[in-house]
């Protein structure tokens, strides 16, 4: 493979799952480690990708901009996002994680509606703030520089203490059979939490992360409540989830 083709792969995975590893870049590509390595470093320095310890990070993830120039697929995270708005009733008390689509959510939410709105992602929280009738609560913790949302026990303490109508989540993998998946052992347990404290979960997920797996699992799929693509929920991709106990939109 051409080293146009590596890093054009490369690029491609980053976007997709927001963030990756070198040891999966080499595994993928079938390339050394070293080799992963170089191609991350030149297209850092080209600013097309942001290069962290032990792999890369999306433009779009790393950096909360209004203008939301570096975001992938975003015409398709908005019309997710549109359909969430459906689901958030007025006076309920919800929660939006992080991420590019979570962060579309935020943004759509109209001045008027009146609502109590966790949240552990910094750039989401900045978003809030826009909105004049949100009670916007941040829940704290240890920061991940690299997702920029609270991680760690004193954020799982804090989501042990409320009780949540709906919690909007992404993730980095789903597959119907084996469920919710990412590689950061922090971000899991975190997100767990996040199931516990909530009476439904709604998964925002754009469907080119349909159908694959990480190593450390969130949940089953049927703990979801609602999945939202960007697809007709009878769209032929979604076959493998019908037969989920899960609502699709």
């Amino acid at each position: 493979m051409l080293k146009e083709e590596r890093q054009q792969t490369i690029l491609n995975e980053v976007e997709l799952h927001n963030r990756v590893l070198l040891t999966d870049i080499a595994e993928k590509l079938d390339v050394s480690i070293d080799t992963a390595r170089r191609d991350v470093k030149e297209l850092d320095a080209e600013n097309r990708l942001r290069k962290v310890h032990g792999g890369a990070i999306s433009l779009g993830f790393a950096t909360y901009s209004p203008k939301r120039n570096n975001v992938y697929a975003l015409d398709e995270k908005i019309e997710i996002a549109e359909k969430a708005l459906k689901l958030i009733k007025e006076n309920s008390v919800v929660l939006i994680d992080g991420g590019t689509t979570c962060l579309e959510l935020a943004r759509l939410l109209p001045s008027k509606i009146h609502l109590t709105c966790f949240t552990l992602s910094l750039p989401v929280a900045m978003e809030l703030l826009n909105k004049p009738n949100v009670e916007t609560i941040f829940i704290g913790g240890q920061l991940s520089k690299d997702a920029q949302i609270a991680v760690g026990s004193h954020t799982i303490h804090n989501l042990s203490q409320i009780r949540l109508d709906h919690s909007f989540i992404g993730t980095g993998y789903v597959d119907a059979n084996f469920g919710l998946t990412e590689f950061d052992w922090d971000i899991v347990q975190t997100k767990k939490a996040i199931i516990k404290a909530s009476k439904k979960l709604v998964l925002l997920c754009i469907s080119e992360k349909l159908n694959s797996q990480h190593r450390f699992k969130t949940c089953d799929i049927n703990e979801i409540d609602t999945m939202i693509t960007e697809l007709s929920p009878d769209h032929h991709l979604l076959s493998s989830f019908k037969s989920q106990e899960i609502r699709l939109l």
